[in-house]
C-alpha cells in the first residue's frame, strides 16, 4: 500500500476513544430507558440498529447500559448525599450522566476515576444543559473522594 494509500485509510479508534463512544451511546441509550421505561434489551437490539457503533467498545457499552439500568437506586444512593436539590428535580442527562460515572467509579476500578470524573465532563458538555458539566464534575468528585479514597491518596503520594 502507498503512503498516499495509507493516508486515506480511516484509522482504527484507540481503546480510550472506543470506550468514549461507548460511554456516549450509553448515555443515549440510558437516557431513553429513563424516559420511556423501555426494556433495556429493546433499547440495545434498536441501537445495533440505527446507531453505526463500529467505533465503539459494544461489550462496554452493553456493560453500562445493562450495569446502570439493574443497579440504578444503588448508584442513586451513592452519590444522592453531594445532591443540592432532590433526585427528582435532576434533569435527565444529569442523572444518566452521573449515573454512569458512579457506575464506573464504583464498579469498574480498572477505570481510574480521574478518567471516570473527566469522561462524565465530557458527556455533560456533550449533551447537557450549558453549565451542567461544572456540576456533575463536582458530585463525582465528591464521590470519588469516597469510594476511591485509597486510589486518590496513593496518586497524591507519588506525586510528592
Amino acid at each position: 500500500m502507498s503512503d498516499q494509500e495509507q493516508a486515506k485509510k480511516p484509522k482504527k479508534p484507540s481503546r480510550s476513544q472506543m470506550r468514549s463512544a461507548s460511554r456516549s451511546f450509553a448515555l443515549q441509550a440510558l437516557y431513553q430507558w429513563q424516559m420511556n421505561q423501555s426494556s433495556v434489551n429493546e433499547i440495545e437490539a434498536q441501537f445495533a440498529v440505527d446507531h453505526e457503533m463500529s467505533t465503539c467498545d459494544k461489550t462496554y457499552f452493553r456493560e453500562l447500559v445493562y450495569g446502570v439500568s439493574s443497579k440504578a437506586k444503588a448508584l442513586d444512593e451513592l452519590f444522592e448525599p453531594f445532591l443540592d436539590r432532590s433526585l427528582s428535580e435532576l434533569d435527565a442527562i444529569e442523572l444518566a450522566t452521573l449515573r454512569i460515572g458512579t457506575y464506573e467509579l464504583s464498579e469498574r476500578l480498572d477505570v481510574p476515576y480521574r478518567v471516570a470524573i473527566n469522561e462524565g465532563v465530557e458527556l455533560a458538555k456533550s449533551f447537557g444543559a450549558s453549565e451542567s458539566h461544572k456540576y456533575v464534575n463536582g458530585i463525582l468528585d465528591k464521590l470519588a473522594q469516597r469510594v476511591r479514597f485509597e486510589e486518590i491518596a496513593a496518586r497524591r503520594n507519588a506525586n510528592k
